[in-house]
């Protein structure tokens, strides 16, 4: 398993997330309008068309669902909308506030709580509640234990209940690149803690579950410059790649493995 650095403090992954939250640019309008959440969540899933189909957003009326790293909220704000019953919680303040702001624009109902999700399994709340599902996309990765995060979503699902988590691939295009100095793990410099897996580390982490499913897709194919003016270029060598081509090379070597699980009865 790879990592940015050994050892920096959950303090240094606040202060990180604090100073720019994730998608956070994805649109230049008024925090305080539904159009801000609105371009926010057309870009983001525009980019990134797995998500929906991975999330499954419309299959949990009613459920109650915890997402670890809601960030700005697009994720949460979709389980909303669908009728799901949900918890957001992050470590960024900064975050949390943003979404919390989203969920007013659109009348809807969440629990907000700002905390670490290493030490979930202190707030009895959460303990007690049992959840249908945990989800989380692309944060426990930056976590400096993202064990104690696992064995924490254990404790709060309820039995049989699911656990749906993006996690940064080893073998993928974007580590390549990162290792070879031609990208960089986020959109910001500075990022403290970045861990990529490889297919067995992510069996090895989830060993208390079971029906481990694991999704590898993902290559951003975005010229960089062009993509941050809402403009979608390709990147030359992805330009003239063919469709199959590139389905396979994301199936191989996309930067996101979207993994599935069932707390077993």
């Amino acid at each position: 398993m790879a990592s940015i650095e050994d050892k920096p403090s959950i303090e240094d992954v606040q202060e990180f997330w604090d100073r720019q939250p994730c998608n956070i640019k994805h649109s230049n309008l008024d925090k305080n309008s539904k159009k801000y959440y609105q371009e926010v969540e057309n870009k983001r899933y525009f980019v990134e068309p797995h998500i929906p189909t991975f999330a499954e957003f419309e299959k949990y009326k009613d459920k109650n669902i915890l997402e670890i790293g809601c960030g700005i909220g697009t994720d949460s704000l979709s389980f909303a909308k669908n009728g799901a019953n949900i918890t957001c919680i992050d470590l960024s303040k900064k975050s949390l506030e943003i979404c919390e702001k989203g969920f007013k624009q659109y009348n809807l109902n969440a629990e907000f709580i700002h905390c670490n999700a290493e030490e979930i399994s202190d707030l009895k709340n959460l303990v007690n509640k049992k959840y249908d599902l945990v989800y989380s996309f692309g944060v426990i990765h930056h976590s400096p234990n993202p064990e104690k995060i696992i064995e924490n979503i254990y404790k709060v699902l309820k039995p049989g209940g699911e656990l749906k988590i993006m996690l940064y691939a080893t073998n993928s295009w974007k580590k390549i690149m990162i290792d070879s100095g031609y990208d960089q793990y986020e959109a910001q410099n500075g990022c403290p803690i970045a861990k990529t897996y490889t297919n067995d580390e992510v069996k090895e982490l989830l060993f208390q579950f079971s029906n481990i499913n694991i999704i590898q897709t993902h290559i951003f194919k975005f010229k960089i410059k062009e993509y941050k003016k809402n403009i979608f270029i390709y990147e030359d060598w992805f330009l003239n790649m063919p469709p199959k081509m590139l389905d396979s090379l994301n199936n191989k070597l996309g930067w996101h493995l979207c993994i599935k699980a069932i707390k077993q009865l």
